[in-house]
């Protein structure tokens, strides 16, 4: 006997399809599944930003998932390079050997940067460098490959030199870290100061692993500068600045690059980390186009760490990534030359076109000073009003 209950299920879900039909509604398919990547420093001592950097670009996957018009469901592999360049070399060939994976947002630090294009370039494997500063990163070689969202150490130390000098300041003593990173700033900030009129008595190259700078700093302390201008990361700049207050380098102001931009440096160091100065790409956050909205999708996932300094250009970095999937498949040599034509191209931190290095153009760059435990933009700061000195300032 034919059971009646099924029978009229049966005609039901016939029904219901029928409707479905008629209305244009097909049946629901799953999205096929399509794999990027992400490198930076997750554990260390540039760990906030490379964390920072992680959760703004899985913010750009989370959010492009949810769009129901996207093509594609999107995975994520995140990968610790622990700023260093054998590691970063490791990671980055395990992302590359992996034919799955389409093209991965790279790169804090600069040395490690500089140590993966040829993995990038020898693969196949497009990226975009969201955070590292080192010029030779795109303009060394013109990998297709390789493209960077944020801007170069020459546009930071320009800016830099111009407004130091615009202080009144004339004297400098330089500490940088003996990487790429930390001669490349002593280069660029040397010539950039040069053309101010600015006189350097003294410079010294440090290991990025050292502890003890008395040395250093003592035979800078003889000769007497205005400023200490310090290219590093946080952690070196945490001991060197903690160090001088030590030496009674206190009357010495403490100007740095972008690696110590960073929640880390201030917690580090209290209120010794007052009046120190660093200079980045872009500006801050909210100040951003959409960058209020940025903010507010990105505390709505309640992440354990802020997005710091360069968490817009990751964003950007892997939503620019995801937009060319979408538009031209999950091919890399197709994601490869489309990256390659980007030209006047919206987003988080502005206009995106690269170059035919694959370099973005950032032509603002915001000068930051420590004002009460807080990172404050120059021009809005006290300091800047006159309200505040730094020190030998008149």
């Amino acid at each position: 006997m034919i059971n009646l209950r099924i029978l009229g299920i049966l005609a039901s879900t016939v029904i219901f399809a029928g409707l479905l039909t008629a209305a244009g509604i097909g049946p629901i398919q799953a999205k096929d599944k399509v794999k990027v990547g992400f490198i930076g420093p997750l554990t260390g001592g540039t760990s906030a930003n490379g964390l920072g950097g992680r959760n703004s670009a899985d913010l750009a996957v989370r959010l492009r998932n949810a769009d129901a018009k996207a093509k594609y469901e999107y995975e994520m592999i995140a990968l610790d390079d622990e700023c260093k360049p054998n590691v970063g070399v490791q990671q980055a060939t395990k992302l590359a050997a992996d034919k799955e994976l389409i093209a991965a947002a790279t790169h804090y630090c600069s040395a490690v940067a500089i140590a993966t294009v040829d993995v990038y370039h020898k693969f196949g494997l497009p990226v975009i460098v969201w955070g590292a500063v080192l010029p030779d990163i795109t303009y060394r070689n013109k990998y297709p490959e390789v493209h960077r969202v944020n801007g170069t150490m020459i546009n930071q130390n320009q800016r830099n030199a111009e407004l130091i000098s615009k202080l009144g300041y004339k004297t400098f003593a330089v500490i940088h870290d003996t990487t790429d990173y930390g001669k490349g700033h002593n280069k660029y900030f040397s010539e950039a100061l040069a053309k101010q009129g600015g006189k350097i008595v003294g410079t010294f190259g440090v290991t990025s692993d050292q502890q003890d700078f008395a040395a250093e700093l003592t035979q800078i302390k003889s000769l007497n500068p205005q400023v200490i201008y310090f290219g590093g990361l946080t952690p070196i700049g945490v001991r060197i600045r903690a160090q001088m207050d030590k030496l009674g380098l206190n009357n010495v102001v403490f100007d740095a690059t972008s690696g110590i931009k960073s929640d880390a440096y201030i917690e580090g160091l209290g209120k010794l980390a007052e009046g120190s100065l660093s200079f980045i790409e872009g500006g801050p956050i909210e100040r951003l186009p959409g960058g209020k909205s940025f903010l507010v999708k990105y505390n709505a996932q309640n992440y354990p760490n802020p997005p710091e300094a360069y968490g817009a250009f990751a964003f950007a970095a892997m939503s620019l990534i995801l937009d060319t999937i979408e538009s031209v498949g999950p091919d890399r040599k197709k994601v490869q030359d489309t990256l390659n034509k980007v030209k006047d191209r919206d987003s988080i931190v502005g206009t995106i076109t690269f170059d035919d290095h694959g370099q973005n153009t950032v032509p603002v760059i915001t000068g930051f000073v420590v004002q009460d435990g807080k990172w404050v933009v120059w021009e809005d700061s006290e300091y800047a009003s006159g309200k505040r000195k730094l020190p030998g300032q008149k």
